[in-house]
């Protein structure tokens, strides 16, 4: 790994990078017209991506589902599993926006079903929406962004300023936050 990162760190062009988004927390917004608090499309790149700096990094934003974690079946994680494996193809590192209920199953689905990557992709999410005072999303966002170009290809959960590897990693929803098994 150490010779991984000094590639990256000497490498002054961009890198680009993947985000696929599904929805979850991280994505839901609310609407002050009816006090709802609800996924309605990615906004990912006004609400995170304008507010950051990132000279080094092209961010490609994939929009694929916009649904709570607790509402995604079988078919929802084929399709991220399927587009990981499409979008992966491009050889650049893969960031999957996700809701936190099920982010850890999704992820090991992924792991099961293609195991053999030749990127990192790096799950993440947050417990409280973007636009909220005291959010993780942008904290999550970012050490996924940079997770992401400095793993080795596989499956990863970035959460709170730790990398678990899947599968071996649940929520814990007494702590709100993710741990190793």
């Amino acid at each position: 790994m150490p010779n991984k990162i000094m590639q990256n760190t000497i490498k002054n062009s961009p890198t680009d990078v993947i985000i696929i988004t599904t929805g979850g927390t991280i994505e839901k917004t609310y609407d002050e017209f009816d006090g709802s608090l609800e996924n309605r499309g990615t906004s990912i790149k006004n609400r995170i991506l304008s507010k950051l700096r990132l000279p080094y990094t092209n961010i490609l934003v994939h929009p694929l589902l916009s649904k709570d974690s607790l509402y995604m079946d079988e078919s929802d994680r084929e399709l991220i599993c399927q587009t990981i494996v499409a979008q992966s193809q491009k050889g650049s590192p893969i960031v999957v926006l996700h809701g936190t209920d099920t982010m850890a199953l999704s992820a090991q689905y992924c792991f099961l079903k293609m195991s053999e990557l030749k990127v990192p992709v790096v799950f993440t999410g947050a417990m409280i929406p973007m636009g909220f005072e005291d959010t993780d999303a942008t904290q999550n966002v970012t050490e996924a962004l940079l997770a992401a170009k400095l793993l080795s290809p596989g499956y990863y959960i970035s959460f709170h300023n730790q990398i678990f590897t899947v599968p071996h990693v649940f929520k814990n929803k007494e702590k709100r936050t993710f741990e190793a098994r």
